[in-house]
């Protein structure tokens, strides 16, 4: 398996363990690392610990910590706010949530495998 070729893996966060392991059989399979995160709380641990992804797939949804009690966290934090942050909901309202989080793009589920690999590629390449 290649890793992006923009450097670092994708981490992907969202509370369902099957779109966790689909999202990432999916990118793996095309040459992306990925790294998965069940919850806010999780994904902002890695983070803090070092992990510096391409990019951040985020969903809103999650028990412990949600997506928008993440990217509250993850804006006040100098070292993680310059991380790009695409929102995979089910939510409903995606573009309104997307433009009040100031996230960079927005997914609905289900998301078309196209269109997840080609937004997924404007960030991490391969």
């Amino acid at each position: 398996m290649s890793a992006s070729t923009r450097g670092g893996p994708v981490l992907v966060v969202d509370d369902d363990p099957d779109i966790r392991e689909t999202i990432s059989f999916l990118l793996e399979s095309v040459g992306h690392e990925v790294v998965t995160a069940a919850n806010g709380e999780e994904a902002l641990l890695c983070l803090r610990e070092g992990l510096a992804p391409c990019m951040i797939l985020l969903d809103l949804m999650m028990p412990i910590m949600s997506g928008w009690q993440f990217r509250d966290e993850q804006r006040r934090d100098p070292a993680l706010s310059a991380i790009p942050v695409v929102i995979l909901t089910g939510a409903g309202n995606a573009a309104e949530h997307a433009a009040t989080l100031g996230v960079t793009g927005y997914l609905e589920k289900p998301v078309p495998l196209d269109t997840l690999l080609s937004t997924v590629r404007r960030f991490a390449g391969a």
